[in-house]
């Protein structure tokens, strides 16, 4: 499993304007809608339940929000690059500004697991995560991905 696999180019945005957790919990479904044909008000709705379980803000300004939605055949993802960090409850305190959404069947089981550990680590990597936040351009974003899982897959 790789990114890519878990992405498709419509699912990346630099978000400009965004300026609240429900907000951006609103793009996300957004972008869920508009590349995996998931109704949004499901994507907003799964967004916020999880997130009332705990803060999905893992530090250093990225988010892993997830959750299991009926009608997906598999796990897909939404990145987000915001212009301004927004707060966000992560463990560290600070802001957020690197966002990347999980949605995955009710019964993924392992898969979605599969899927957090694999975009926790590659959002550790502080080199990618700069490389994300200087550009603001969609199609530049997704192809800092797509390069990023070539380079790890040599």
């Amino acid at each position: 499993m790789d990114l890519t696999m878990l992405l498709k180019p419509e699912a990346v945005r630099a978000l400009s304007g965004v300026s609240s957790k429900k907000r951006l919990m609103n793009e996300l479904g957004a972008l869920a809608e508009a590349a995996y044909d998931v109704p949004h008000s499901d994507a907003i709705d799964a967004l916020l339940e999880r997130e009332s379980l705990g803060p999905t803000g893992v530090g250093n300004g990225v988010a892993l929000p997830h959750a299991r939605l009926d009608g997906l055949d598999r796990v897909v993802g939404a990145l987000a690059v915001l212009d301004k960090p927004i707060p966000f409850d992560a463990v560290d305190r600070q802001p957020v500004d690197l966002v990347f959404a999980l949605f995955a069947p009710t019964d993924s089981g392992v898969e979605h697991l599969k899927a957090l550990a694999l975009v926790s680590r590659t959002l550790r990597d502080t080199a990618f995560c700069a490389k994300l936040r200087a550009n603001h351009d969609s199609a530049t974003l997704y192809t800092i991905v797509s390069e990023a899982q070539a380079a790890q897959a040599a």
